[in-house]
């Protein structure tokens, strides 16, 4: 009867230095990595979650911070010193209002399809501004819709994530924060908007600045 044989003719390394590869891996990558590339890039018998648990804790209150992004991790300075990375010369890339509210939509009512979308503000939304917030890389297209036709939905980034320092979408501001930030406004219903606020592309963009690239 053959012996069974061992996942791995080696132990694995100490906790310790499993924390030292994980800070490695991250302190080297710019874009956040998931718990399974971890694994796939560490020794056999490596526990990456326990030693990003530790390595957590080990950062908090340092300059710089473990945080996890959707379903990845990464290094990033701490959000109080955020204003010691700030460049001279800022390219600031601003975002029509129709653009703000399509990201907002998405951001609270995904996975969501473009009728959705027109059927939340009111208004028609034009392909280019879809088009601008993928190639933003802050929508993705989500799974199709279960529905006659089956229509695409929109879901938000990872991109998304790590630009506004959330975890997760449920991370997100209510509706008192947004308006306090002046991303949405005390609108009135769909139809009885004002004239100038019923085109697709209205010209208000002095919410935009929220928006930096």
């Amino acid at each position: 009867m053959a012996k069974p044989q061992n996942d791995s003719l080696f132990d694995a390394p100490p906790m310790g230095e499993q924390e030292r590869m994980v800070e490695a891996i991250l302190f080297a990558t710019a874009d956040p990595v998931t718990l399974q590339e971890l694994i796939g890039r560490m020794p056999h018998g490596c526990d990456p979650a326990e030693a990003l648990a530790y390595l957590r804790k080990r950062y908090e209150g340092r300059g710089v911070n473990l945080v996890r992004i959707g379903d990845a991790w990464a290094i990033r300075t701490a959000p109080d010193l955020g204003f010691l990375m700030q460049k001279e010369i800022v390219e600031t890339r601003k975002l029509s209002r129709a653009a703000i509210e399509t990201l907002a939509i998405v951001a609270y009512h995904q996975p969501v399809t473009r009728a959705e979308i027109e059927e939340i503000r009111g208004v028609s939304v034009s392909r280019g501004t879809i088009d601008q917030l993928i190639e933003m890389e802050w929508i993705r297209f989500g799974r199709r819709k279960m529905t006659p036709g089956r229509p695409v939905t929109f879901v938000v980034t990872q991109v998304f994530l790590d630009h506004f320092g959330l975890e997760n979408a449920r991370d997100l501001p209510g509706l008192k924060e947004l308006r306090a930030a002046g991303l949405l406004e005390n609108r009135p219903p769909p139809g009885t908007a004002a004239p100038e606020d019923a085109g697709e592309d209205s010209g208000d963009q002095d919410q935009s600045e929220l928006f930096e690239d």
